[in-house]
């Protein structure tokens, strides 16, 4: 008997090609262009989930940062590193990466910690709050109610821990949150502080 072996990117992988094609380029991209303007020049962002690098690690290239991107599916780490070849792109789960082994003044997971376990979802905020310098920044997306749904491309479990439960865990890392906002796309962030 063949032993199966979990797919650590969520079925995206699976869905690549699909997501390639398919993915709005212009969703959440005004919100994460105003959220580098917030940042310091030339600081260096860890994309979480970074996909093909289009257009959340554009964006923060365009915008003078130097990015660093971790995807766990081989097909768009692929494609980031064809789109951008000197940047600096892994292929594992986040929930299993060290992250480059460095601090980052900058952390964005735009699209992926609600395609997590709740489990995993709290085992790399908390792994960002290391990976983030004091004063670093934090920004991902999740719904601002407690829920679960099927996601829309792989039809797999999502789930969010809610505002409060996110910023409870914050706040045990050290982070504190500075603000919620919605999208034109109703994406709804929450953009945190490392203190």
């Amino acid at each position: 008997m063949a032993m199966k072996i979990m797919d650590k990117s969520n079925g995206y992988e699976d869905f690549a090609a699909s997501f390639i094609s398919t993915r709005q380029q212009a969703i959440g991209a005004s919100s994460v262009r105003r959220w580098a303007k917030t940042l310091s020049p030339k600081a260096t962002v860890l994309d979480l989930g970074c996909g093909t690098g289009i257009p959340v690690s554009k964006i923060l290239m365009d915008e003078g940062m130097l990015v660093y991107g971790i995807d766990a599916s081989p097909t768009l780490v692929q494609t980031f590193h064809h789109n951008f070849p000197n940047t600096p792109v892994t292929c594992e789960a986040v929930e299993d990466s060290l992250f480059f082994a460095r601090q980052f003044d900058a952390i964005i997971a735009w699209g992926l910690l609600f395609l997590l376990p709740m489990d995993a979802q709290i085992l790399v905020l908390r792994k960002a709050a290391d990976a983030l310098s004091t004063g670093g920044k934090l920004l991902f997306t999740a719904p601002s109610q407690a829920a679960t749904w099927r996601d829309m491309m792989t039809s797999r479990t999502s789930t969010s821990l809610g505002t409060q439960a996110y910023k409870d865990l914050l706040a045990v890392w050290g982070l504190r949150l500075l603000e919620e906002f919605d999208d034109e796309g109703e994406n709804h962030y929450y953009h945190a502080v490392k203190i």
